[in-house]
């Protein structure tokens, strides 16, 4: 476990974490929501250890993180209403259901091409992806019976053994990221979470 400072992250540490993404390693990191479980996206096995860990069905999709709007375009298809809605909402605590691009691995999408993307409020986060210049998946940790875990002490009793790394970010009260889809300009509200969905709500 290594401690990072959430406010003015350490590069030397950062880089230490994306060195264990890049040799195929999987990560425990703090976001603006969750705890997340992650490696980095173009990461097969890491992708299809994080479905064991998770006990997860493969024909649930996993959400990834992206540093930016920019990032997302390479990876979604993003319209002009879909980019004008995440200009205002991100970084913050969000998961944008839209249609992936080819860059996305199949592994990670369903029967349907469409995938969760999120860019949360959180500086460990944003620059663990800047550094590593690809997405992180990002699914949330919980315990067996399906707890949220926010105290690093207790993920690091829970996952110590089983990821490579864990990053204590601090403290977090964990809330899941509220879920929009955006597919064609559809708007439909998944599961309301920490965002703020009142907007879509008056526009639906």
């Amino acid at each position: 476990m290594i401690s990072i400072n959430s406010q003015n992250p350490q590069m030397r540490l950062i880089k230490k974490a994306v060195d264990v993404l890049r040799d195929g390693g999987i990560i425990i990191y703090p976001t603006d929501t969750v705890y997340g479980l992650g490696c980095d996206l173009s990461n097969k096995k890491g992708i299809e250890k994080i479905y064991e860990i998770k006990r997860r069905n493969k024909k649930e999709p996993l959400s990834f993180v992206c540093s930016d709007l920019k990032h997302i375009s390479q990876y979604a298809m993003v319209t002009d209403y879909a980019y004008k809605t995440m200009k205002r909402l991100l970084p913050g605590p969000y998961t944008f259901i839209l249609e992936a691009s080819r860059l996305v691995p199949k592994i990670i999408l369903p029967k349907r091409p469409t995938t969760g993307i999120r860019v949360p409020d959180n500086n460990i986060c944003l620059a663990l992806i800047r550094e590593l210049e690809q997405p992180i998946i990002s699914t949330s940790v919980k315990t067996p019976d399906g707890e949220h875990l926010g105290n690093p002490y207790h993920i690091a009793e829970c996952f110590g053994k089983i990821v490579d790394m864990i990053i204590d970010g601090g403290i977090i009260n964990p809330e899941p990221s509220s879920v929009i889809s955006l597919v064609d300009d559809d708007i439909e509200i998944l599961r309301i979470g920490k965002g703020d969905v009142s907007a879509f709500l008056s526009r639906g």
